[in-house]
């Protein structure tokens, strides 16, 4: 097949996943503020966002991977014309996502105190309990708004949530500098601050983005009149069987990551903030590649429903291709910049903590090195998970991820991330190898998956 045949997919692809992806950068922007305004407090209060989110990562990819399962069923009804379903798959989901939610809040409440059980610097401990408390909250209203999102982008419309995503940047930047440094006669909670910033802007999100869905014609009727305690167990089982799975293999991913602040932690508080600072920057290139593996589960689900499997497979690869291209990029810039970026997280102008801030830019500038280097095997790893995603295949992805994150990727990181080793520069060597060996068992899958059923539909 020629280049051509991919490439002329590459403006609608644009179309529907720039929206996404604007949307999680917006995420991962909230924490790119909350750093930048935390790291002028002080390495230690850097470090504390650093562990005080290493739990709420967790527990949101949880929820965030669970909500994935709404996007592929709305996708395949709504290019049936399946209403009935499609509305029992919204409100249904939509409901699992409240109840996962409140569990999840309750679980990193009840987590706080493994903190002191991690050999994390004491300092750092403490004041990450009450940051901690309030981010927790927020957990509630940020799943229930990766409902609707999950939904939005299933029909289609991926630029709702990202208009919600903008709205809540500009309350928490606004709320941020108020709180945190008690501006315009605000209280000045410091780090705390930053926690109230993020609860609030949350709840706004939920608010705006059902205001907005409940204006436009294609999906009022979905997100009004919802009977939200009347379910259908069917449709709850087939929600569970496609989100249990999404919802670990994310874990899986974001534990390994999480891991590196954890064994960074044990490393002092400068590895700490240092990996925090590589670990944000990264993430945000990664929302990039997330928001094309959204597009790639919507267009997979799409071509599921009109049973197009040959159709299915060039869109897939266009997206892949793209991402590549994409992921080529930022690593040039990682590359490129790898001493530079850093230094806009920490304040040269503290004379107090300018050896403490020196070592963090050090330490961060070199595992942006190694950030440059995973980004074309994370890009692929996420688009494909997308694809099988749309594919609705689940179960098996979930044991490669586990296999790559858990079996590979975190040993070499434990073992290389030793002091006496190669310290965080080593952590991120093995975050490198369980990224690649995921990208390349995954793609065997989709590849296997799809040849398979063309196969069966031209023999049918």
């Amino acid at each position: 097949m020629q280049l051509s045949q991919y490439t002329k997919e590459f403006k609608y692809n644009w179309q529907l996943a720039a929206p996404v992806m604007l949307g999680m950068l917006g995420h991962t922007f909230v924490s790119f503020v909350d750093n930048i305004m935390v790291g002028q407090l002080g390495t230690a209060e850097l470090a504390a966002v650093s562990l005080g989110n290493s739990f709420m990562f967790i527990a949101m990819s949880l929820g965030i991977g669970f909500s994935t399962a709404i996007t592929p069923l709305i996708a395949e009804y709504d290019a049936a014309n399946d209403f009935t379903n499609g509305k029992s798959a919204f409100k249904n989901g939509l409901f699992l996502c409240t109840v996962i939610g409140i569990i999840l809040f309750l679980l990193v409440l009840f987590a706080k105190p493994l903190m002191y059980l991690m050999k994390q610097p004491v300092e750092v401990v403490e004041l990450a309990i009450p940051y901690l408390d309030l981010v927790a909250f927020s957990l509630i209203p940020l799943v229930v708004f990766q409902g609707f999102k999950q939904f939005s982008d299933g029909m289609s419309m991926t630029r709702y949530p990202m208009y919600a995503t903008l709205i809540g940047n500009v309350i928490n930047i606004v709320l941020n500098y108020l709180f945190i440094f008690g501006k315009f006669g605000f209280p000045e909670y410091g780090l705390v601050g930053a926690a109230y910033g993020t609860l609030i802007s949350r709840i706004v999100m939920v608010w705006y983005i059902w205001y907005l869905l409940k204006g436009k014609e294609k999906s009022k009727a979905y997100v009004t009149n919802i009977k939200f305690f009347i379910l259908d167990k069917l449709m709850l089982r087939k929600l569970l069987d496609l989100g249990a799975p999404s919802a670990m293999q994310m874990f899986f991913e974001v534990a390994i990551f999480t891991s590196a602040i954890w064994l960074s932690g044990l490393l002092g508080k400068n590895p700490q903030a240092a990996n925090q600072i590589a670990l944000n920057l990264s993430s945000m290139t990664f929302m990039v590649a997330t928001g094309l593996s959204v597009a790639a589960m919507i267009r997979v689900g799409n071509q599921k429903g009109l049973k197009a499997y040959f159709e299915l497979r060039r869109i897939a690869f266009s997206l892949f291709l793209m991402s590549v291209l994409l992921a080529t990029v930022f690593a040039i810039i990682f590359f490129v910049f790898h001493t530079e970026l850093p230094k806009i997280y920490v304040d040269y102008d503290d004379a107090k903590n300018l050896l403490d801030n020196k070592e963090v830019v050090g330490i961060a500038s070199k595992l942006l090195i190694a950030a440059a280097i995973f980004q074309i095997s994370d890009s692929i790893q996420v688009m494909v998970l997308g694809a099988l995603r749309g594919l609705q295949d689940v179960k098996i992805p979930t044991i490669i991820t586990f296999i790559s994150y858990w079996l590979i990727g975190f040993p070499i990181s434990w073992y290389l991330g030793k002091e006496d080793a190669y310290g965080s520069f080593g952590i991120w060597i093995g975050l490198l190898a369980g990224l690649t060996t995921a990208a390349i068992l995954l793609y065997i899958r989709f590849n296997y998956l799809t040849k398979r059923l063309i196969l069966s539909n031209n023999k049918s």
